[in-house]
């Protein structure tokens, strides 16, 4: 049996289970949303639902299945009961107790939207992503440096309390990637899972839920969409690389979102008509994924692709968001990039403060690093706050007046 790997979000999900009759956790597949529910709640009735199979006859006789399983009790896959939705809506208005369902839920269009119009009011929503480098390297009971950032941003000395400890280098970490179940595999084993995640659940579960007929094209898509992690996105280009249109990119752009396997980001403009029409930014769910899909073969050969950059972008950005989307009262999250070229990689508001973060793969920085963050702040004199670098350096230090240099594995 391997070990637990505590959750950053386990004190969130035990708040929520005081707090509402149900509680949804979404994610991707294999990220570990039964492994986190069964470990809160060990002593509680869990039933996986089937795509293809009806359990216990949910689909069929929902009231049924619901006398023969009463709560407290976790629903895993929800999305392939659907029927159940409006029974759990009488059962829970029927019953005023908290913390009756905890549900779990990999696909974000049908799941959302089910829960949304059946279970308005009784349910709160948690999401949960593969294992951010506190969880994966043991001190997922900490609370992260960006929750301190956002409190204090004047003040590098408060945000690092060190470092998490790092075994075989950063590239080995980014090319294994923070999917648990890839956690306690041999590094010749990774390749291996990844292939079997995509095959199993990413193609089959999004051309599912999309119904996509051109089978081979969407498997060059997959492959396309890892090379283009951390750009901008353009659907056009998208298509055009594998021969479909525009509207096709960017209706299966969005059933990979749907599945939670790709994310973007809107472009910050204080305009807010520019919000909407500027180019948003992707990325894929997971490095170690991204590093299946371009063919890069080891850790070794990781550190010497063009991609190193991008790689380290996607791992960063999503880890950070991740902790972000557990605080109480999250940031809105945004990427921005000026008509002369300066970018920030990320954007968080919250209280009308703007907290720009820029991710850059060096052990060492300059001034010049920093460029990106000194126009923001520039352009946004009166909302920004200092800014952050993100590295692969080991120091956490002020850079320049407003910018502050931390390492990617503080504490």
């Amino acid at each position: 049996m391997t070990e637990y790997k505590t959750r950053q979000i386990e004190t969130r999900l035990r708040s929520f289970a005081s707090h509402f009759k149900a509680v949804l956790v979404a994610g991707a597949r294999q990220v570990g949303k039964s492994t986190l529910l069964t470990h809160v709640f060990p002593d509680m009735k869990a039933v996986t639902f089937d795509p293809v199979q009806d359990i216990y006859g949910a689909r069929k006789d929902p009231d049924l299945f619901l006398d023969n399983f009463p709560p407290p009790l976790i629903l895993d896959e929800i999305q392939y009961a659907p029927e159940l939705m409006p029974a759990l809506k009488r059962r829970m208005d029927q019953n005023q107790d908290m913390g009756q369902y905890f549900l779990s839920g990999s696909q974000q269009l049908s799941v959302l939207r089910d829960v949304a119009e059946s279970m308005a009011g009784r349910v709160g929503v948690l999401r949960l992503g593969p294992m951010t480098p506190h969880e994966l390297l043991g001190a997922g009971d900490e609370q992260p440096w960006i929750e301190r950032y956002l409190q204090n941003p004047e003040d590098p000395a408060s945000l690092s309390q060190g470092l998490l400890p790092v075994n075989g280098g950063f590239a080995r970490l980014l090319w294994r990637g923070a999917m648990p179940g890839a956690l306690h595999l041999p590094d010749e084993l990774v390749s291996d899972y990844y292939r079997s995640y995509v095959e199993t659940y990413v193609e089959r579960d999004i051309r599912r839920q999309g119904e996509i007929r051109e089978l081979m094209e969407f498997g060059r898509f997959i492959g396309l969409a890892g090379a283009m992690t951390a750009r901008e996105i353009n659907v056009s280009q998208f298509g055009r690389e594998i021969g479909v249109a525009p509207r096709t990119a960017r209706h299966w752009l969005d059933m990979l979102a749907a599945c939670y396997q790709w994310r973007e980001l809107p472009a910050y403009s204080g305009n807010v008509v520019k919000r909407v029409s500027g180019k948003r930014k992707g990325y894929v769910l997971d490095s170690g994924l991204v590093c299946w899909l371009q063919r890069i073969s080891s850790s070794d050969a990781l550190s010497a692709n063009p991609l190193l950059g991008a790689i380290f972008e996607t791992f960063t950005t999503s880890f950070l968001l991740r902790q972000a989307e557990i605080m109480p009262m999250p940031p809105q999250a945004w990427h921005w990039r000026a008509a002369g070229g300066a970018e920030v990689d990320l954007v968080l508001e919250r209280d009308g403060k703007l907290y720009p973060i820029e991710v850059k793969c060096k052990h060492s920085l300059s001034g010049h690093d920093a460029r990106g963050l000194h126009s923001f702040r520039a352009t946004y004199p009166d909302k920004a706050m200092p800014g952050v670098i993100v590295y692969a350096g080991a120091e956490t230090y002020r850079l320049s007046e407003h910018v502050i240099a931390i390492p990617w594995n503080a504490r």
